[in-house]
């Protein structure tokens, strides 16, 4: 990877907590505490599993071998139980809106398409 490439990614980063601190913003203006959590809730599940994912990615790409394409497959089934059993509880039990959740897990999305867009122009 390049500079530019390690900016970038930092950039990202960093972005991810600008959306979600205007994303919590927004969601203060309905007034209703479930609808705030979801969507700080989802926000927070969504950068911890982009971080995640970012990690094993790094250390399979550092070791090119066999054994390390095994091992990113089993994070990858491991981080994708533990994410969904994050949004079961979180639902089932937290008591937060599912569709201000569903808003918060779209933080690393919208960074995504904003730094395409970005780059594009």
């Amino acid at each position: 990877m390049t500079d530019r490439d390690d900016q970038l990614l930092a950039n990202m980063a960093r972005r991810n907590w600008y959306i979600l601190a205007l994303l919590v913003l927004g969601s203060l203006l309905w007034r209703s505490v479930s609808v705030t959590q979801g969507v700080l809730a989802g926000g927070l599940v969504a950068i911890i599993a982009y971080g995640w994912l970012y990690r094993s990615l790094v250390k399979t790409l550092a070791n090119p071998d066999r054994r390390a394409a095994r091992g990113f497959q089993m994070t990858y089934i491991v981080r994708l139980a533990a994410l969904g059993t994050a949004i079961f509880l979180l639902i089932a039990k937290g008591g937060v809106n599912p569709v201000a959740l569903s808003a918060g897990l779209s933080v690393v999305v919208v960074n995504i398409m904003w730094t395409t867009f970005r780059r594009m122009i």
